[in-house]
């Protein structure tokens, strides 16, 4: 046995490390959204999509039973994260100014997120998925459709999409 392919193997991985060193410096330096109108209107945008998926989502979540429920949690972790990179386009004074808004928003996406849990003890009590989904839906639907109204009011109030 030769220990020669051993250091070539060692070389190699030295080798990549080395070339991927740059890529891996990149990779910790953190992204900053642009806080341009232009960017703040098209997070404003985005959120407005995710409320309508989640809408439909709890229209039809009755119809699919468990895997209908997993389609609702997945559409609103996707509007807590659409509302999440929207409040990253804000600017520092919009962030100062709007601090108790902004803060009210995320209580009430909180709030909303407390009917998976009553939907939860619902199943657990032995209520049929069919009707504790439509019943789980329906918050849903009208609690986003409130939060989205604030949400307008609010981002109006911070003038987001301003120039």
């Amino acid at each position: 046995m030769t220990r020669k392919p051993l250091l070539s193997a060692k070389l190699r991985l030295l080798l990549a490390l080395a070339a991927l060193s740059p890529l891996l410096l990149c990779a910790q330096w953190p992204f900053v959204p642009p806080t341009t109108p232009s960017a703040q209107r098209n997070a404003l945008n985005a959120v407005r999509m995710q409320v309508d998926w989640l809408q439909n989502s709890t229209r039809t979540a009755a119809n699919f039973g468990a895997q209908g429920y997993g389609n609702v949690r997945q559409q609103f972790e996707g509007l807590r994260g659409a509302y999440g990179a929207f409040k990253q386009t804000l600017r520092p004074d919009q962030l100062a100014y709007g601090a108790n808004d902004l803060a009210e928003m995320d209580a009430g996406l909180d709030i909303l997120q407390e009917a998976f849990t009553n939907y939860e003890q619902d199943i657990a009590e032995g209520r049929p998925v069919r009707t504790a989904l439509n019943d789980m839906g329906q918050v849903m639907r009208q609690g986003s459709a409130l939060w989205w109204q604030e949400l307008n009011k609010k981002a109006s109030r911070l003038r987001v999409g301003w120039g």
